[in-house]
């Protein structure tokens, strides 16, 4: 665990955090942020796509099948526990189940960061994973809101199929499955043409990506009392809930222990990319002080300083036994 903390993407992390509880003038221009998610959206699809282009299909269809399964399922008893024991109403129910439902590339990142750090292999194919699991379950969230909340005059409803044409036109889903193929296509002799761009530098700009998500962190913590116990508890402990899950079925599926691992994560993760650009647009009527909060000021942060290296002593459990 002190590997993990002691790395200069979790101590930039926490550095973003401090500097925003002490109110420090430390910003980052909006257009300098945007720079930096579109560089590793473009990093991890292009390498993901060619090293997919190394893989065979027996050593991807399970993995994957367990993946969307993963995505697929999470959002349907995350949107049962908030509505029955949570007791949210249905628009922040199905809101929250998007989140956790889909998963965080930059999460996703600071996993990569981590094995490599402590020279885990893992399999170069788990970019696609993360492609695969971003979509499925925000639909299935905004689906679940429709099928409980008949439209009115007052609040009628967006079409499923905006819904999912804003949802990949996005720059997420745009770049990340866009540069998956682009790099699936090229295969090796592509990306060396521009890994000294996309592979060397990626830690470094990972770095000043987490130092602004600490300090938007930071000033989410604000808004922790607005969510309460309950939600500070399930941004805890479902994702290791999740994690286990997606580990003990990513070794089924024939992963690595770094693979197995990395799957765990992305089960953990919440995204706070796609999925609030999507709720702000499909459940206008939902709290983002509820589902911004819990992705980012408490999943997030939990994730990054002691998630990572939790779930990899997990997998090491489960995987030897």
């Amino acid at each position: 665990m002190l590997a993990s903390i002691l790395s200069p993407m979790v101590l930039a992390f926490l550095l973003g955090i401090i500097a925003s509880r002490v109110k420090s003038d430390l910003k980052f221009p909006d257009s300098l942020y945007q720079s930096l998610t579109i560089y590793l959206l473009i990093a991890i699809g292009m390498k993901g796509g060619y090293k997919l282009s190394l893989a065979t299909f027996e050593e991807v269809w399970q993995p994957a099948l367990v993946a969307i399964g993963l995505c697929c399922t999470i959002p349907l008893w995350t949107y049962v526990l908030m509505r029955k024991v949570g007791k949210f109403d249905v628009p922040n129910a199905a809101a929250l189940a998007a989140h956790y439902g889909s998963v965080s590339a930059v999460t996703f990142s600071a996993a990569l960061a981590f094995h490599e750090n402590l020279s885990i292999p893992f399999e170069g194919f788990m970019p696609s994973m993360l492609a695969m699991m971003e979509i499925p379950a925000i639909l299935i969230g905004i689906s679940l809101a429709r099928i409980n909340t008949p439209p009115t005059e007052s609040n009628p409803q967006i079409p499923i199929k905006e819904v999912a044409r804003e949802l990949f036109a996005g720059k997420s889903s745009l770049l990340l499955l866009g540069f998956l193929l682009i790099g699936f296509s090229v295969g090796k002799t592509g990306w060396e043409q521009v890994a000294p761009l996309f592979d060397l530098p990626f830690k470094g700009v990972l770095t000043l990506f987490l130092l602004e998500a600490g300090l938007v962190a930071g000033r989410k913590l604000s808004d922790l009392k607005k969510g309460g116990l309950f939600l500070i508890g399930f941004g805890i402990i479902f994702p290791i809930v999740h994690a286990i899950i997606g580990i003990y079925l990513g070794s089924l599926a024939g992963l690595s222990l770094g693979g197995a691992t990395i799957l765990g994560v992305l089960a953990s993760s919440a995204s706070y990319i796609a999925a609030p650009a999507a709720c702000r647009v499909a459940l206008p009527e939902a709290n983002p002080s509820y589902y911004l909060t819990s992705a980012l000021a408490i999943t997030f942060p939990f994730n990054i300083m002691f998630g990572l290296p939790l779930y990899h002593e997990i997998a090491k459990l489960i995987i030897t036994q």
